[in-house]
């Protein structure tokens, strides 16, 4: 019982503990344009770690994206440590000048977006694919752009409202 509870009480702490705001002080006077990062080819690698700090899976990404003025298309090829591969595609749209809105098979309802100097931050709730079906789980994505080519992710994952871990990712333009 005593294991039990403090497990929970770290679970709890865990959970809450902070993220970012899309007002915090940006770290650099570059501006991230998500249009402008993601045309063309892109390259990412990753892992997704639990609440404890375990890595639980490595992943690889070839992306593609098209800009139309409008529209963003990014088109994931994901290859995963086991062997897996899985396919996403994203449509974006600009809807101001520094808002987004977006979807992609999974994806439930619409996400949502926003930039703010070097930082771009995307919410959405999807049916993620795991190795055993699919698991409904919200995202808080955050990006911020390192240097004109290169990009960080940190996306804090969540489920009922209590985080289950994160996926740490590192972009690059190709």
């Amino acid at each position: 019982m005593k294991k039990t509870l403090a497990l929970l009480a770290v679970s709890t702490l865990v959970a809450c503990s902070g993220t970012p705001d899309v007002e915090d002080r940006t770290l650099s006077n570059q501006s991230f344009n998500l249009e402008e990062f993601f045309e063309g080819k892109t390259v990412a690698h990753g892992q997704f770690q639990d609440v404890f700090g375990n890595v639980q899976r490595r992943f690889d990404v070839q992306i593609t994206g098209t800009w139309d003025g409008r529209f963003l298309k990014l088109v994931e090829n994901f290859s995963y440590d086991d062997g897996d591969t899985e396919q996403r595609i994203w449509t974006l749209e600009k809807t101001g000048e520094d808002t987004w809105k977006g979807t992609a098979p999974g994806v439930l309802g619409t996400a949502k977006g926003r930039e703010n100097g070097d930082t771009f931050n995307w919410v959405y709730r999807i049916d993620l694919p795991v190795r055993k079906g699919t698991m409904r789980v919200d995202f808080d994505d955050w990006m911020w752009l390192l240097t004109k080519d290169r990009v960080l992710n940190r996306a804090y994952v969540s489920r009922f409202g209590v985080r289950v871990g994160e996926a740490i990712i590192v972009f690059e333009k190709k």
